[in-house]
């Protein structure tokens, strides 16, 4: 079994989306697969998505909640960061590590069960490529929704690497979903979504960020 379906389990899409189950075996992958600068790349991405103090913040598929602890802090207690995801297992999972001013919810990027214009920053990291694909588009609009007027979002996606051969053994250890290009799979979706893109490129450790607003 690779190291894909040991992580997803048994609730996969036929069209490439899914969830992850099984969330202290996902820590483990993630802590290996960054080679032990986990920390410093989710900081980075962090940096990357800017955040304030009182700042809302929404993480559409936070998983384990690792992006959401790092954030916390910096929005002080002034501020909130809700975590979202498919996964009952992942959530319980944040949940028992929840920062104090962390709250997890269960759902998904394409029905996301808030008000209009509830945060003032949305991120989503390493989540698009396990959304459904016809589930994708009306992710980002979701995202735009819930957004407030002059809100940032930050998307963040894996971006293999060059050596054809670290490509391969990527994606045979991950199956085709982290086998990308993350500009192929985002494609036009996030300014089709009304955001404004304001910046994109590459972070070390093989991730790839779009940074936008939602227009006042």
């Amino acid at each position: 079994m690779g190291l894909g379906k040991l992580l997803h389990g048994h609730h996969e899409h036929a069209d490439g989306g899914g969830t992850i189950d099984r969330p202290r075996a996902y820590d483990a992958f993630a802590t290996i697969g960054f080679l032990g600068a986990r920390r410093a790349a989710f900081t980075r991405l962090a940096t990357a998505a800017r955040p304030r103090a009182g700042d809302r913040v929404l993480d559409v598929g936070c998983g384990t909640g690792y992006l959401t602890r790092i954030l916390s802090p910096v929005v002080t207690p002034t501020g909130h960061v809700t975590g979202l995801d498919p996964s009952p297992a992942m959530i319980d999972h944040a949940r028992d590590r929840a920062s104090a001013n962390c709250t997890y919810v269960v759902g998904e990027g394409q029905s996301l069960p808030f008000p209009d214009g509830s945060f003032d920053l949305v991120v989503s990291s390493l989540a698009v490529h396990h959304m459904p694909t016809g589930a994708r588009p009306e992710a980002l609009r979701q995202m735009f929704r819930v957004l407030r007027p002059g809100g940032r979002l930050l998307i963040a996606e894996f971006r293999p690497p060059a050596n054809p051969l670290a490509r391969r053994v990527i994606g045979l250890l991950s199956g085709p979903a982290m086998r990308h290009d993350p500009q192929d799979l985002l494609g036009t979706m996030i300014p089709d979504a009304g955001f404004q893109v304001e910046a994109e490129g590459e972070l070390p450790h093989l991730l790839y960020y779009v940074r936008a607003t939602r227009p006042q």
